[in-house]
């Protein structure tokens, strides 16, 4: 092993994932205290502190879990995780605990390769990890126990906050650790309402504002609802809106679910008071089924433009029926999706309806592909139609295009299964295709892996055997580099025969290239090289020079690892010479490396640093930011072998900051070698 100085590219960030706590928070001390003071204690060895709280559907859970939460944030020096659930979102989709414990343990700063597959192995990590620090974890509207086992820490150090609609047996708690949250108090409802119409209206008319909490069933969802609306009404007594609000009630008992008659009746007061167009926009979204919605997203799906769009999604979230996330992004209760849904099936037609989604699933794939062309504008993409609907498409760059990918792949995920749902299936394998370089770039194997199972579903619906076969080898990709070789070998061959029944033969090509990479992990390296030269045979002769470039650079890298240098040096050669000649630039930097290290291995250290620096440069100037970074981490091993460590230090600084930057597993090997000097 190599010691060398440590560096990092500046000290990592606290963990800090609370939402804000609501402004208009009121009432509620008891219930404030009490789990306050439990939080602020150590728990037993082995068992957190945890407490939990249940109750209806809009009786503010989460409002006072975050509030508790953020109370005694000082206690939990290590930081703040969060995640919502979705125990009881509309589209019956919870979170994956799979996921949330790869999202948790990557925001703990565990490097993406050390994060195994497999449920139990990494709630194990997690809980090791979690073992000596003291972090607040809140997991808001869980659907069951269950869902929770996985994702408590096993420390006395952390504490947890619980909530969900059910009264939860089977957590690890002391005590009685759990409360049901029922409706406010009447005091506590007319102090609410008194922080949004103001104390002169609430005094004027003291019996209507009681009247006003009595008909929202003193549940804060329902009297912020209200009161925002009383104080958009500011010419009409309150009294007049309370009789309003009572007629609508009437209207309203007979449809009765297990919700609250309140909550529905508040939603319906509020949304008939709407205009046409924020009507319509609110029960759209109610068929957005995702995390979260951009204005991008809800214009496709009202059909407006964009500047429109975000005045109607302002005015909601003015009236509190829609939430401000920031970054031009919103979030729905989901109480309001369920209500905002029912409204589009009653006044939406169903091809309304599903001319909406397919607006919605159009604009995710349209934005995915430029997005994810910005990533690596030399890969080749399937071949993506002009969409037949006036969406608005994202002029993306490196960075808002990485941005833009990290907060919309849940979303992505979700168009995916409703391109499926609603007959889309061309688009819902084109979606997780065209996502590959991110999924790729960022090693998200739990997305990837999901959706692209979508995907396969979608392209064998379509008959789409060219789709089929182009997800397919993704998937096994992703298969590959989680080290599950014999799914990845399966997923080539069958991706392969696929592409031998149509005739594809670049789809042929891409497929061996994969397998031969297999035989190279496994160390087969003659089978590697015959891999890349039948790939090699089939790019030459269908004329496809990018494919012959890559092909030569693969089995001149094959030749590196059998010995057989001069070989090596050859096919290298012609590879850099074909790129130079069709001015690929992105085949250059990839075959320079490899000459480097051919170079490298044959002690020729100068002509190696001088492919390196090449290769760094033409990297840059693509902005191939996983390119830089494997270039740096070769020249710096160079470089310290060559005698020259303070040289080595500053390659291997700046190509851990990449790889850590873009999560790639090498940033693990870097970190290593960045080791304290003995």
């Amino acid at each position: 092993m190599i010691a060398l100085a440590a560096a990092s590219g500046g000290g990592p960030v606290r963990l800090a994932q609370l939402p804000a706590a609501a402004a208009t928070f009121v009432g509620r001390e008891a219930e404030l205290d009490e789990l306050s003071e439990i939080l602020s204690f150590e728990g037993e060895p082995g068992i957190p502190q945890a407490v939990a709280i249940d109750g209806p559907p809009g009786a503010g859970k989460t409002a006072l879990a975050l509030r508790v939460a953020h109370a005694v944030a000082e206690r939990y020096s290590d930081g703040q995780l969060y995640v919502d659930l979705r125990g009881y979102s509309p589209d019956g989709q919870p979170r994956i605990v799979d996921e949330v414990l790869e999202e948790f343990l990557t925001a703990l700063g565990v490097q993406i390769d050390v994060i195994p597959a497999g449920l139990e192995a990494r709630a194990k990590l997690y809980r090791s990890v979690l073992a000596d620090r003291r972090v607040m974890v809140v997991l808001d509207n869980a659907a069951d126990s269950s869902q929770l086992h996985h994702l408590l820490p096993a420390s006395a150090g952390c504490g947890v906050v619980v909530t969900s609609r059910k009264r939860l047996s089977g957590l690890t708690m002391r005590g009685d650790r759990r409360i049901t949250l029922g409706p406010m108090t009447e005091e506590e409802s007319v102090t609410l309402l008194r922080k949004v119409i103001g104390n002169e209206r609430a005094d004027a008319e003291p019996d209507a504002v009681r009247a006003l909490a009595y008909r929202c069933g003193n549940l804060p969802l329902a009297l912020r609802i209200a009161a925002e609306r009383v104080a958009t009404h500011p010419h009409h007594s309150v009294s007049l809106l309370v009789e309003e609000l009572a007629a609508e009630d009437e209207r309203l008992e007979a449809l009765s679910t297990e919700d609250s008659v309140a909550v529905k009746t508040v939603f319906s007061w509020s949304y008939r008071d709407l205009s046409a167009d924020a009507a319509r926009m609110f029960r759209l979204i109610g068929l957005h089924a995702g995390p979260h919605v951009s204005t991008g997203a809800a214009a496709a799906l009202a059909d407006q433009r964009v500047t429109k769009a975000r005045r109607l999604l302002d005015r909601l979230t003015a009236v509190h029926l829609l939430e401000g996330l920031g970054s031009d992004r919103y979030r729905m209760h989901d109480l309001l999706r369920v209500y905002a849904a029912e409204q589009a099936v009653e006044e939406e037609p169903e091809a309304e309806r599903r001319l909406a989604l397919r607006r919605m699933v159009d604009w995710y794939l349209h934005n995915a592909y430029a997005a994810n062309h910005a990533l690596a504008p030399q890969r080749h993409d399937p071949d993506l139609e002009k969409s037949e609907f006036a969406i608005d498409v994202a002029d993306f760059d490196y960075e808002s295009a990485l941005g833009w990918c990290e907060i919309e792949m849940s979303n992505i995920a979700m168009a995916t299964r409703t391109a499926v749902e609603v007959g889309e299936n061309v688009a819902a394998w084109k979606l997780p295709a065209g996502s590959f370089n991110y999924l790729n770039l960022r090693k998200r194997w739990t997305p990837w892996v999901a959706s692209h199972e979508v995907g396969v579903v979608g392209a064998r619906r379509a008959g789409d055997r060219f789709g089929e076969a182009w997800v397919l080898n993704n998937l096994a990709i992703a298969y590959r580099e989680l080290r599950r070789t014999e799914e990845a070998k399966e997923c080539f061959q069958q991706a392969r025969a696929l592409r031998i029944e149509l005739g594809d033969r670049v789809g042929q090509a891409w497929s061996l290239t994969g397998i031969g990479f297999i035989g190279f992990d496994e160390k087969r390296f003659d089978d590697a090289a015959l891999r890349f030269g039948e790939a090699l045979a089939i790019f030459r002769e269908v004329g496809d020079r990018h494919g012959e470039g890559i092909a030569l650079a693969n089995v001149g890298d094959a030749y590196r690892a059998l010995h057989e240098y001069d070989r090596a040096v050859e096919a290298l050669g012609q590879a850099l010479d074909l790129f130079r000649e069709i001015e690929d630039r992105y085949g250059e930097g990839y075959t320079l490396v490899k000459l480097g290290d051919t170079y490298s291995e044959l002690n020729r250290a100068p002509d190696a640093l001088d492919c390196f620096e090449r290769a760094l440069e033409t990297r840059h100037e693509l902005g191939d930011r996983w390119g830089e970074g494997e270039t740096l981490h070769k020249r710096g091993l160079v470089l310290h072998g060559s005698g020259q460590p303070e040289l080595a230090v500053e390659s291997l600084r700046a190509a851990f900051a990449i790889f850590d930057e873009l999560g790639d597993p090498r940033a693990v090997d870097v970190r290593e070698l960045l080791g304290q000097e003995s």
